[in-house]
């Protein structure tokens, strides 16, 4: 294959000075870093030094926002933007680091940089932008904003992350395969209550017929076994390697594909069908390290999807609030097909990722949940910002004709209900972060409700019992998570406010004019609003208090640099907690 166009030496450094920026900026609010005050730049802009040895201090203009946010200027960078110098000097000084780690984090930060100016010669302006449909938009989009290295994908070769990579944009078709009975198992919603119906559904007759003489040209039964799409790379890299025994003995068979066009999406490994967009999504596993944890697809969790989506829907269908005021998208994970591993399955103490190896989830499309005129963005492209540095943001309030202030309301009006209610009535939240919480707008741009994906991996209940769990099935009470009431509310926090908000803000600030102070107070107001909607859940604010005067400082780059690195661990990693920040929503 001949290699992918490179980049130019300029497009290289102006990626790479403003992910050093970020990193700064990022282990600064994690406190990984501590730089110090140095006076005040001509503008007023606060400027700060940082050592890292006798010969070597970086100096940069940086502004500080709400929770302690950071924000480094990457043109203000001093003596140089060379992330890489800065990572050889710092590493196990000034960021105490593990070779290992070092090892493993510069071959991150390097396939990220890569990521990023492939996004960068293809940048759209705001209002490009602002045209494309939910799947597209998806490919345009910079990752995770709090994670410095977010897209180190390790495990993807150059060729890989060209071809599978949410910013390479090329749909693709999924080979499927069929899997043995005796080691796969298949779970449905109640209207999909056996495979035939889900096939029935997602597959036409001639797929079905090849799949079915496919497995008879073999002399075997079609009824005894279950389909599911398979990622290519999991096949080669993976199933191939490690399932070879029940490849050799017929459990699992290779089949072709459906022919749908598909298209990766920001998680790389869930796919939106291209060809047919009302079917539904497929989540895939894939044995990659990226963004802490590697993304395969638990057992226990994909079997337990559809239990889920039922009972989380069911709260909804039973709430009038939730099902008739905001109308609130849950994208429900309606099937799921698990195929077990003989050996890794069995064994107590294997690392994590031998027990997420093969499976689907199938997940309710969004264009069919859609009104007409209504178009749907995830919140994480909100932060989108073009060539120019013109935000997504600004063009959607300009397209609404809204005062920006008004826009900003409309949005917190969206977003906020329904995750307020879920959390106060029922003590369950998801984790709304940019890529699970999609925002609705209407034809003017003005946003109007929310839809949420990712309930069996996202979904936390509160551990102190509730009467509202009462009804809650036993296989779901099994696999969903549960925190104490007081770190149930970091879901909302660290997800929303801290994971989007925190860059939100002073966007906002910047380009439409609305201080942070003005924006937190609008999040605040909203809060107080949907507390004066229902006094009689006033006990249940106190115990899901979301105002109180700190939050507890989650760290999600510290995880990888102290806590975890890179090393096998038997469960997967969760957020280092260093610290408290103050909280914006504690004073009007």
């Amino acid at each position: 294959m001949s290699p992918e166009p490179q980049p130019s030496h300029s497009a290289w450094q102006h990626a790479a000075r403003r992910l050093f920026a970020k990193t700064l900026a990022e282990f600064a609010y994690e406190e990984v870093l501590t730089p110090e005050p140095d006076g005040t730049a001509p503008d007023g802009t606060p400027q700060y030094r940082l050592p890292v040895t006798d010969g070597l201090v970086y100096r940069f203009r940086a502004r500080r926002g709400a929770y302690g946010h950071w924000r480094v200027d990457p043109d203000s960078l001093t003596p140089d933007a060379d992330l890489f110098r800065f990572l050889t000097h710092a590493h196990d000084t000034v960021l105490e680091l593990s070779g290992d780690t070092t090892g493993h984090l510069i071959r991150e930060l390097t396939a990220t940089l890569a990521a990023d100016t492939r996004l960068d010669a293809t940048a759209l302006t705001a209002a490009e932008l602002a045209d494309l449909d939910y799947a597209t938009l998806e490919g345009h989009q910079t990752g995770h904003p709090w994670l410095v290295a977010n897209k180190g994908r390790l495990g993807f070769s150059a060729n890989d992350a060209a071809t599978w990579a949410p910013e390479a944009r090329t749909p693709q078709r999924l080979p499927w395969l069929a899997a043995h009975h005796s080691i796969a198992h298949y779970r449905g919603i109640p209207t999909l209550a056996t495979p035939d119906r889900l096939y029935g559904e997602e597959l036409d007759p001639a797929t079905r017929h090849t799949f079915a003489r496919t497995l008879t040209g073999e002399g075997l039964d079609p009824a005894d076994y279950l389909y599911l799409p398979v990622h290519p790379w999991q096949w080669d890299e993976t199933i191939a390697p490690l399932f070879a025994p029940q490849l050799a003995d017929r459990s699992i068979i290779a089949l072709p594909t459906d022919n749908d066009l598909r298209l990766p999406q920001q998680s790389i490994r869930t796919f939106l069908n291209v060809s047919r967009p009302r079917a539904r999504t497929v989540k895939l596993p894939l044995s990659i390290l990226n963004t802490l944890v590697w993304r395969g697809l638990p057992t226990e969790r994909t079997l337990a999807a559809p239990a889920v989506t039922r009972w989380v829907h069911g709260l909804r269908d039973a709430d009038s609030y939730l099902r008739d005021e905001t109308r609130v998208i849950l994208l429900g994970e309606t099937a799921s097909v698990t195929v077990e591993h003989p050996l890794y399955d069995r064994l107590p103490g294997v690392p994590y990722q031998f027990k997420e190896l093969l499976g689907c989830i199938w997940r309710e499309p969004l264009d069919g949940q859609l009104d007409p005129g209504e178009r749907a963005r995830t919140l994480a492209a909100l932060l989108q910002t073009d060539p120019r540095g013109r935000a997504l943001t600004a063009e959607l309030v300009r397209r609404s004709g809204l005062a920006p202030r008004d826009w900003l309301a409309r949005l917190f009006a969206a977003l906020l209900p329904p995750l307020l209610h879920f959390l106060y009535q029922y003590g369950t939240v998801f984790s709304p972060h940019g890529e699970n919480a999609i925002v609705v707008f209407d034809e003017q741009d003005v946003p109007t409700r929310l839809a949420v994906k990712d309930f069996v991996d996202d979904v936390n209940t509160s551990s102190r019992p509730l009467p509202e769990h009462d009804s809650m099935p036993d296989d779901v009470r099994a696999v969903l998570l549960t925190e104490p009431p007081s770190f149930l509310t970091q879901f909302i926090h660290s997800g929303l406010f801290v994971g989007v908000f925190r860059y939100l803000a002073p966007l906002c600030a910047d380009q439409l004019d609305v201080p942070e102070t003005e924006f937190w107070s609008l999040v605040r107001a909203e809060i107080l609003r949907h507390h004066e909607r229902f006094p009689a859940l006033k006990e249940r604010y106190e115990t899901f208090d979301l105002l109180t005067p700190r939050i507890e400082r989650l760290c999600l780059n510290r995880n990888r640099l102290h806590v975890d690195g890179y090393r096998d661990r038997r469960d997967r990693p969760h957020a280092a907690v260093h610290g408290t920040v103050p909280n914006p929503l504690h004073h009007p």
